[in-house]
């Protein structure tokens, strides 16, 4: 259970919570107590890479610069005091700190290539089954530990006292204490999801230094309070008024989505949606059958020493790189129009693998999309919305591959799949699933992971009750949900049955 880190008496407090996407941050605030749970946007700012020497980084500075706006919106929108502020965002990616705890350049961003080949180096010394049963984690190119492997030589690393994940990084510079939170930890490829403690083994084998990490966090422990000067920048210092304290959520941002959940029941099947799509089970254990490395499923740690069994789908990024394609600069085509004009093209016309890691990079995808129809011999999509449609049917394909997938690896059934985050907004997309998996899916709430955040933040200071099956259930009640049914005829289900043999997934992963 979380740690307690203050008790509050009113039965409602406000929240920040700052969430960072691949494309945006934004500064959410809540309302949160026993039967209420209310959030509205006070700030959102762009996210945009920038490369230099031909690599890939996060522009980290701006990104601090964005959340100390938001918290300053937040202070101008309401001067009532914050009980708590937390961060959440991606995972994977991390930023150096020198001996005086200074940055070491800006933190490399996971879709730059200097992974490329890297998981070969790391299985010649730990083969790939041996790291699966160890750590549990997917195969993915830019796993933490692939990109520690590749900096091996870099004089960043060399010089670097400490390694912050890019939510304990922003946590660090708001507070001036240091940690490592549990959650998205357990994404870096170098723990051991059924003790929750590093895997020392795999580290050392890999030449790892582990001390670069700073001590554990888990979701809920109390992670300081703003240093005077952000307090001074932000217009949250009051006289007379404690300092604002900062709470560990559970910062990968898909691990808040997912507590927050609205289920009712135990079976249910989560697809968290936006950038990427992440589609799996909650467990209370790990999988780390070989059957399950082959079918390139992870094993990630939630909240209450839960276990995110899922599938990483490449998800509306490719939509959101045809959009950016698409655009000129006078004319940026609707997606609402875009989805209407979509809907009306024959269904499952033209499919590609919406996991195949050579949609992966940015830039051109459109062509992208038309040389994977071509290759497989299908039509090939002409116009945006045939486009469009090619993408969303796939990805729902893709959702069903992973969802039937893990009922048979995890041995456990659901009746019900609940899509939350930017994607429960897309309701040809959420009908689209509902019909490929064959079962009903509960869309919503669409800022899952900002209210997954709110809601550790708020059971950490005593405003709701302990159990995350409480949290799920102030979740369902008070945020707008849609139910979509499956397309039940026959004639569907034959179909979305053909489309899966027509179009045989990728082999996930590289042979070892």
């Amino acid at each position: 259970m979380p740690k307690v880190s203050t008790r509050v008496t009113r039965t409602h407090h406000r929240f920040a919570a700052v969430d960072l996407g691949a494309s945006s941050g934004r500064v959410m605030v809540a309302q949160a107590g026993p039967d209420t749970l209310t959030l509205r946007e006070a700030h959102r700012f762009p996210n945009r890479p920038v490369r230099t020497a031909g690599t890939l980084h996060w522009d980290i500075l701006t990104l601090y610069a964005g959340v100390l706006d938001g918290l300053r919106a937040a202070c101008l929108a309401d001067p009532a005091p914050l009980t708590s502020i937390g961060i959440d965002g991606w995972a994977v990616d991390y930023g150096l700190l020198d001996a005086d705890g200074d940055l070491l350049g800006n933190p490399v961003h996971y879709r730059d290539t200097r992974t490329e080949g890297i998981a070969a180096k790391a299985w010649a010394t730990v083969p790939a089954t041996e790291l699966y049963a160890a750590t549990g984690v997917q195969y993915a190119p830019f796993n933490t530990l692939y990109q520690l492997m590749a900096a091996r030589e870099s004089a960043q690393l060399a010089s670097a006292k400490q390694l912050l994940l890019i939510p304990d990084l922003l946590t660090y510079w708001l507070t001036g204490e240091l940690g490592t939170e549990l959650t998205n930890a357990s994404t870096t490829q170098l723990m051991d999801p059924g003790t929750g403690g590093w895997s020392h083994e795999v580290a050392t084998r890999l030449g790892i230094d582990l001390s670069l990490f700073a001590p554990l966090r888990h979701p809920g422990d109390p992670a300081g309070h703003l240093l005077p000067q952000v307090l001074e920048d932000t217009g949250l210092s009051v006289p007379g008024r404690a300092p604002v304290p900062v709470t560990a959520v559970a910062s990968h941002d898909t691990a808040s989505a997912v507590a927050a959940v609205p289920a009712t029941t135990d079976n249910f099947a989560y697809i968290c949606t936006g950038t990427w799509s992440l589609a799996g089970l909650e467990l209370s254990a790990p999988v780390r059958t070989e059957e399950s490395r082959q079918a390139n499923f992870t094993n990630e740690l939630g909240i209450d020493g839960t276990v995110r069994y899922l599938r990483n789908i490449m998800g509306l990024w490719l939509l959101q790189e045809c959009l950016r394609d698409w655009s000129t600069g006078t004319h940026t085509p609707a997606l609402e129009d875009l989805l209407r004009e979509a809907a009306a093209v024959p269904a499952l016309r033209s499919l590609i693998d919406a996991a195949d890691p050579t949609f992966l990079p940015p830039g051109n995808m459109p062509h992208r999309i038309a040389e994977a129809c071509r290759a497989t011999g299908q039509p090939v999509p002409a116009t945006p919305a045939e486009t469009t449609r090619c993408i969303l049917d796939s990805l729902a394909l893709a959702h069903r591959r992973a969802i039937e997938d893990a009922q048979r690896l995890a041995g456990r059934a659901v009746d019900v799949v609940h899509i939350v985050g930017g994607g429960a907004r897309n309701a040809l997309l959420c009908q689209l699933t509902a019909d490929a998996c064959g079962l009903s899916v509960v869309a919503g709430p669409a800022e899952a992971a900002a209210l997954g955040n709110v809601l550790v933040q708020a059971r950490a200071h005593g405003l709701i009750g302990e159990d995350r099956h409480e949290m799920r259930a102030l979740s369902a009640r008070t945020q707008r949900l849609t139910r979509y049914e499956p397309t039940r005829d026959r004639a569907s289900r034959a179909a979305w049955e053909k489309a899966s043999r027509r179009v045989p997934p990728h082999s996930r992963i590289p042979a070892p």
